[in-house]
């Protein structure tokens, strides 16, 4: 599975994105102009792909330039909406190009206090963020890939919109970078614009590449301002996720260990039930212990992807009445496994099929089982068969 990652030196608008990307793939630079006739919106704007170095680092300038139709800089959303709905756009490019333009649609309607139906694009309306939105959107249709990104820079001061003079970050931008982490590097200016806001919205990215990743390539989008003392890029980074030839695989998970001799048997077991279902969580076990006084109580030891360790801590600390929490990065080798259904007696039944050096071994859901009206003899018979057929649709 490819991860790219998001490194926002100076920011973010759509042509940065675009630049950086195609700076990563040129092969995705194909026929781009031919995108925004199949959108509904021919003769709007003229493409080009240009190298660009600022005596720093070099990269791609993306540069989208005015048609003969590109003097509109006011469209609604409902008629960007319907002219999406009837382009001849892949599915794909499609389904993310309508989710951008309704993300800045929604943020619109509620900054000033109209339905999403009302909204009138200005600046997000022009030919260049229409264009931008398109091709950025056909791009990442065209990588299916997972997402990161660095803190986002803030900028500061003041521009000038069809609005007036708002301040920086401009009330959409703001409204869509709620929930990422920010950092204000002292650099003033508009640093991320509504339509690369928008972008980062829809990619929903991590704060950092996942383990178990090797880096394979990287390239730089280049925006049109001059920043001092730092390029005004974007940059991404390509990750491949490794494939070992081994039957095992090797990586880190969080242990958060703590006792409880307070809680009863019925508030405890609800306790770890919920820890049990949240995100990231791989396992709860609880063993019985002798403490001081001989007090008996239990042990708790959860499991949990590193990522989301913070929040895992905080949901020990509401759901039980412990103190402390000892936490440690430990490493594991876990054999490579996959759950497959295979149908006996036109039931269905899943089935875990593990790969060990000495060949697959299967093993049946007994949930799966246990709900049948088998009787005991027959539950086994049917165990065999289906762990049996398992192991042969693996294999084939």
């Amino acid at each position: 599975m490819r991860h790219l990652h998001l490194d926002l030196v100076g920011g973010l608008s759509g042509d940065m994105f675009i630049g950086a990307v195609l700076d990563a793939f040129p092969e995705l630079g194909v026929k781009l102009e031919t995108l925004i006739e199949d959108a509904g919106f021919p003769d709007l704007v003229t493409l080009s792909r240009v190298d660009h170095n600022d005596g720093v680092l070099t990269g791609c300038r993306f540069k989208v330039e005015a048609g003969s139709q590109g003097d509109h800089h006011h469209r609604h959303y409902a008629d960007i909406r319907e002219r999406l709905d009837l382009s001849k756009l892949s599915l794909s490019t499609k389904a993310v190009a309508q989710e951008i333009f309704r993300l800045i649609a929604e943020v619109e309607a509620e900054i000033h206090g109209k339905s999403v139906e009302e909204v009138a694009f200005h600046e997000v309306g022009a030919w260049d963020s229409i264009a931008d939105i398109v091709i950025a959107a056909h791009l990442i249709a065209s990588l299916d890939a997972t997402w990161s990104v660095s803190e986002v820079p803030l900028g500061s001061g003041f521009v000038e919109t069809a609005h007036g003079r708002l301040p920086v970050p401009v009330p959409a931008t703001a409204r869509l970078l709620e929930g990422f982490t920010v950092v204000d590097d002292g650099l003033p200016g508009e640093r991320v614009t509504p339509t690369g806001a928008a972008i980062l919205k829809y990619l929903s990215p991590d704060e950092k590449v996942p383990r178990g990743h090797r880096l394979t390539g990287s390239g730089y989008g280049y925006g049109e301002k001059q920043f001092p003392g730092i390029s005004n890029v974007a940059r991404i980074t390509c990750y491949e996720k490794e494939v070992t030839g081994s039957a095992w695989q090797n990586d880190s998970v969080m242990r958060l260990s703590f006792e409880i001799d307070d809680m009863t048997p019925e508030q405890l077991s609800a306790s770890v039930e919920r820890l049990r279902g949240e995100a990231g969580v791989l396992d709860v076990i609880q063993q019985p212990y002798f403490g001081k006084k001989q007090r008996q109580g239990v042990s708790v030891t959860v499991l949990s992807q590193p990522e989301v360790a913070d929040t895992v801590t905080g949901s020990c600390f509401t759901l039980t009445t412990t103190l402390g929490i000892r936490r440690e990065i430990i490493s594991r080798t876990i054999l490579r496994r996959e759950e497959v259904v295979v149908h006996v007696n036109e039931r269905p039944y899943r089935v875990k099929v593990a790969h060990r050096p000495g060949g697959k071994t299967a093993k049946i859901e007994m949930d799966d089982l246990a709900t049948s009206d088998l009787t005991p003899a027959e539950q086994e018979e049917v165990r065999v068969q289906a762990e049996s057929l398992a192991i042969k649709q693996v294999q084939d």
